[in-house]
């Protein structure tokens, strides 16, 4: 039973580290509360509830989170301070020990965060006990099973709709399977219901999220393509992006039917790892280069216009020198649009660590550079080539005076200037004449026709 009547009046603060995937689902902690009366807390103001909704992508990750809560403690004194997300669900021991955390859910239970809320406050569970014996959190990966649903846009323009959870791949350097579980869904009904919602409330543009959002289906016997389809025709959303998804899993007939579909976008964010098939095989990757080529050049083939960006990572255990030439040269080789480059993270528990051959980190940073540097180059050349022509563009809402910044649907960013750009304008599909690079070479200059 849920004391409706203890929320009410109450200010609560939010913090996100990682993907895209927590972020909705921070969104969508926030929207929960706010239905039960509780309000965003000013920057200014100290908050009676902190949520942290953590990563543990890397060890980095990992003290970052550590920073944030210790943080979020001492600047909201007294606060109930809850931690959850994939930090939370591998070391939530850890997490338990840290003064001033009140109550930390994992993968299964972060979807009833309201209700382990009420009864921490009614004291009908001695919540913090629990935790610190790691009572909520002595999970294992087969028993994460449930699934919260998630379409929020929080400050944002895009709306962001949870369509899978969890991953089957239990890739040689990854932690992901341990904190999420494995792959799980809500039927494609549930998430048409959704996006329709989110048209009603005004949305233009959804993006798809997940862990490993290709392999939908798995728990109701759907297709990502039966979803694509389904949500093509939900009235009122002219956009959708598909966040992430692995080469394996990009199905020739799905590149086929988005480069002819009503709403869903040239925009594709397919996670490479390594450009070396030695360095794939020793990730337990199920792809080698020449697959990933192929979605590549079939995707430029539907889509001559279309953004592609590529997850890389660099100096993972055994990636020799001449493997990374060969990552650097197979990139160099493709017609992609942007490099997401991540130097490799030891993470305990993985496979990867009986890998004998291991990179220093001064190397690492010379290869992020030098993977880096390029990436600069193609999204250069990639906006470059667009120069002079006509877009629509989703704007988002600007401070007073300043520039409004949006997105073609191919995702090159866009900049009106403050004499053109107007408050009505916000969530607004544009049409422009794309300029010149601004000022810092971030955006291309816009003129609205």
């Amino acid at each position: 039973m849920i004391d409706t009547a203890a929320f009410q009046g109450k200010t609560a603060k939010f913090y996100t580290l990682g993907c895209k995937l927590n972020f909705s689902e921070t969104s969508t902690f926030a929207r929960t509360l706010y239905n039960m009366g509780v309000r965003e807390a000013k920057k200014t103001e100290q908050a009676d509830i902190c949520l942290i909704n953590t990563c543990s992508v890397t060890e980095v990750a990992d003290h970052k989170c550590r920073q944030i809560i210790h943080r979020m403690v001492r600047q909201n004194p007294g606060a109930f301070v809850i931690v959850t997300g994939c930090y939370a669900q591998l070391e939530s021991a850890t997490v338990a020990k840290i003064e001033g955390v009140d109550l930390v859910l994992g993968s299964n239970e972060k979807a009833d965060l309201v209700q382990y809320l009420s009864d921490a406050w009614n004291k009908v569970d001695s919540a913090k006990e629990e935790a610190q014996e790691g009572e909520y959190h002595s999970v294992k990966t087969k028993d994460i099973k449930s699934f919260q649903a998630s379409c929020s846009r929080g400050n944002r323009t895009r709306y962001f709709l949870k369509v899978q959870d969890g991953c089957n791949y239990f890739c040689t350097y990854c932690t992901i399977p341990f904190a999420r579980g494995f792959s799980r869904n809500p039927t494609i009904q549930s998430l048409v219901a959704q996006a329709e919602e989110a048209a009603k409330e005004g949305g233009k543009e959804i993006v798809l999220t997940g862990v490993n959002i290709g392999d939908f289906g798995k728990t109701t016997g759907e297709s990502f393509l039966d979803l694509v389809k389904a949500l093509d025709k939900v009235e009122g959303i002219q956009r959708y992006r598909i966040s992430s998804l692995e080469p394996d899993l990009i199905d020739d007939d799905l590149i086929a039917y988005c480069a002819e579909s009503r709403a869903f976008v040239p925009h594709f964010h397919i996670p490479l790892q390594s450009g070396s098939d030695e360095v794939l095989k020793l990730m337990h990757r199920r792809y080698d280069t020449q697959l990933f080529a192929h979605k590549i050049r079939l995707i430029k083939e539907k889509m001559p216009k279309a953004f592609i960006g590529v997850d890389v990572m660099v100096g993972s255990r055994g990636e020799r020198p001449e493997y990374f030439e060969d990552c650097y040269n197979f990139l160099n080789s493709l017609p992609i649009t942007q490099l997401h480059v991540f130097p490799y993270s030891e993470r305990p528990g993985t496979a990867a660590l009986s890998i004998p051959y291991v990179v220093d980190d001064r190397e690492k940073k010379h290869r992020a550079h030098k993977l880096l540097k390029l990436s600069d180059e193609k999204t250069r050349a990639f906006y470059a080539e667009h120069i002079g022509q006509e877009a629509n563009v989703l704007f988002e809402k600007a401070a007073r005076g300043k520039a409004m910044h949006g997105f073609t649907d191919n995702y090159i960013r866009v900049e009106l200037s403050p004499a053109q750009a107007k408050e009505e304008y916000d969530n607004q599909i544009l049409r422009v004449r794309l300029g010149e690079f601004n000022f810092d070479q971030s955006s291309l200059k816009a003129d609205l026709l």
